[in-house]
């Protein structure tokens, strides 16, 4: 049997969830869905905030690091742990708007992540005070402790992202994965009035909505964590109507699949439609430069 890394172990430690589930629920109370928990996930911008907020936060520390490396004891490595610090503030608001809807495995990994970096700004807010008060030796080491911390938490945050694809557009193959040509999805009366209606288009799934104003074909898996849409609920949103995610409440506009409420950022791809003989067939939606492999 594969020995578990010790990412893997964090992750599938349920004793963690004690933890995780009440951090989790701490921030669904403190940031309720709307526009502002909206705007931490980035919906605004099309791919979670987190990430480049981070890495404004990592990057000052890390110049900040060789700064203090190099010996140099002048004001720029506090200037630079200073602007990291305020820099992790709001990194980390969008980072536990994220976390809160997370799978449990990446929760518990979360938790550990933000213990890693919270860990690091007490020893930078340490540093700070000793280079203040004339330590600056020890003011050093203690930031120098505090940037491996900082690295523990990047590690583990990268582990979130790239390997438990936590941010990540989930529905990104479908230009590559549908059906170029047109794909037969059934008899158009077995849609009518069915609801949110599984299909299979090609080597995809898809949902398929139709009613009395026409017929739409999205993408089944939701773009935040591949949660199956046709399990989800219809509704009207502004007068249009849309799909809601049955595991994490992402709201898409059916017509073309945009989001109206994350914390999906990536819309969900649209499939076109046409009806021949009374039976309906899907296609991707061509995309200039985009084709299947």
């Amino acid at each position: 049997m594969r020995q578990l890394d010790p990412v893997d172990r964090i992750a599938r430690n349920p004793r963690l969830d004690r933890v995780s589930g009440a951090v989790r629920d701490a921030v669904k109370k403190m940031l309720p869905a709307g526009r502002v928990k909206d705007a931490l996930h980035g919906v605004w911008l099309g791919h979670p905030v987190h990430p480049p907020l981070a890495q404004a936060a990592v990057g000052c520390f890390t110049a900040a690091a060789l700064l203090d490396v190099a010996g140099d004891r002048g004001r720029a490595p506090a200037r630079l742990i200073r602007w990291g610090v305020l820099a992790s503030l709001p990194a980390a608001v969008a980072g536990l708007a994220d976390y809160a809807e997370g799978h449990e495995e990446q929760q518990r990994v979360g938790v550990v992540h933000a213990a890693a970096n919270s860990t690091a700004l007490l020893g930078y807010l340490a540093s700070l005070r000793l280079r203040a008060t004339g330590k600056p030796g020890h003011g050093v080491a203690l930031g120098l402790l505090a940037f491996g911390c900082a690295g523990v938490g990047a590690m583990l945050g990268g582990d979130l992202a790239f390997r438990w694809a936590m941010g990540p557009n989930h529905a990104a193959e479908v230009p590559h994965a549908g059906p170029e040509e047109w794909c037969d999805l059934g008899r158009t009366e077995e849609f009518l009035g069915a609801g949110p209606v599984r299909r299979m288009a090609g080597l995809i799934p898809v949902l398929v909505v139709s009613d009395v104003d026409g017929v739409t074909v999205l993408h089944d898996r939701c773009s935040h964590m591949a949660a199956p849409l046709h399990q989800g609920e219809i509704g009207s949103v502004d007068g249009a109507a849309c799909v809601t995610c049955p595991w994490h409440g992402s709201v898409f506009r059916l017509t073309d699949g945009a989001v109206v409420r994350g914390p999906a950022t990536a819309p969900q791809p649209a499939l076109d439609t046409k009806v021949e003989a009374g039976r309906l067939y899907a296609k991707v939606r061509t995309i200039p430069g985009v084709s299947a492999s």
